[in-house]
């Protein structure tokens, strides 16, 4: 990345003995502007509680286990032994709710990783290369958004249900862990890859149209008259200049991939009981809202609160990162 334009009058203050502080870089502005946008901190800080409480907390022994069942205690109200108050089983609404969270956002993160890698690869090597490489990767993105997304994802899961036993099977074996630890994420993995296959298709063209704008600069083409090889320009000059674009919409896509998970396992084909997530949750609720409203009102509440924490979040970045906002 090029140096921050000097001002010659801070120029010649540091000449006459003024102390120059050497300029602020393109990232503390950003910073900078984030700090400002209280709707992107105050997202954030929700964010992280969340995040603690459902990768943390449920390994202290204030959390209840999510699996134990008490039918003399079914659908009992908010209490100081039960927070949240119970489900039609007699389990512990708020351990079921951040156990539930941490598939969900596992869910989000490790399918929008998926979803970055295969994006920005294809999106980069389409944007620098052009010509027939560039139609030919677009023209397979064009045929991917003519398939049924949703109809793909199911088929892929169930084709996959037998091999993720079998890898749930030589997990356990290998490592020696209980296989009741183990499949809930190995039986995702499937959910993961379907998702994520097919997700990156709107990333490839935000980061085809960042790398054809970038490759005409004057530092690209100083580092091509170096000798420089094309796979080093394109990985270590022109794509850490394009990575506002491709935060910002990584942040935008985990909320999406959420609320796809959701949609599935509402739907009975994401998350299988025993294990649950926030689609689960508020699936179950939905079916028995008439018997005990609370099942559907907590999860609901914590589902939307963070899906809207994470757009929030992605505004505030997308608003810190335009190269526009720097002229305020």
């Amino acid at each position: 990345m090029t140096r921050p334009f000097s001002d010659p009058s801070v120029s010649g203050a540091a000449r006459s003995g003024v102390a120059d502080d050497g300029g602020r870089s393109l990232w503390s502005d950003a910073v900078s502007r984030l700090r400002r946008n209280r709707a992107a901190m105050w997202s954030c800080t929700f964010l992280t509680i969340v995040v603690l409480l459902c990768f943390i907390v449920p390994f202290f022994p204030i959390i209840q286990d999510p699996a134990v069942q008490d039918l003399s205690g079914r659908n009992a109200s908010p209490s100081a032994g039960h927070w949240m108050g119970t489900d039609h089983l007699g389990r512990d609404l708020l351990a079921r709710v951040l156990h539930g969270g941490r598939i969900s956002i596992l869910v989000g993160l490790v399918t929008t990783l998926v979803s970055l890698t295969i994006g920005v690869c294809i999106g980069a090597v389409a944007g620098y290369a052009g010509g027939r490489i560039d139609a030919l990767l677009m023209r397979v993105v064009d045929v991917l958004y003519s398939l049924p997304f949703l109809i793909i994802v199911i088929l892929f899961s169930a084709l996959a249900k037998s091999h993720t036993e079998r890898l749930t099977d030589g997990i356990t074996a290998l490592t020696g862990w209980n296989r009741d630890a183990v499949a809930p994420f190995t039986g995702l993995l499937p959910l993961f890859v379907a998702i994520g296959a097919l997700s990156w298709l709107n990333l490839s063209r935000i980061v085809r149209a960042s790398v054809q704008d970038l490759a005409g600069r004057e530092f690209v083409e100083a580092a091509r008259s170096l000798g420089l090889p094309h796979h080093r320009i394109l990985f270590h000059h022109i794509l850490p200049n394009a990575v506002g674009p491709i935060v910002v919409y990584a942040t935008l896509t985990i909320p999406g991939v959420m609320l796809f998970e959701a949609t599935l396992s509402f739907l009975g084909m994401g998350v299988q009981p025993p294990y649950s997530s926030w689609g689960v949750l508020i699936k179950d609720g939905a079916d028995r809202m008439l018997s005990n409203s609370l099942l559907l009102v907590f999860p609901s509440i914590l589902f939307v609160l963070t899906l809207l924490s994470l757009n929030f979040l992605g505004d505030g970045l997308r608003d810190a990162l335009d190269p526009k906002s720097s002229r305020d």
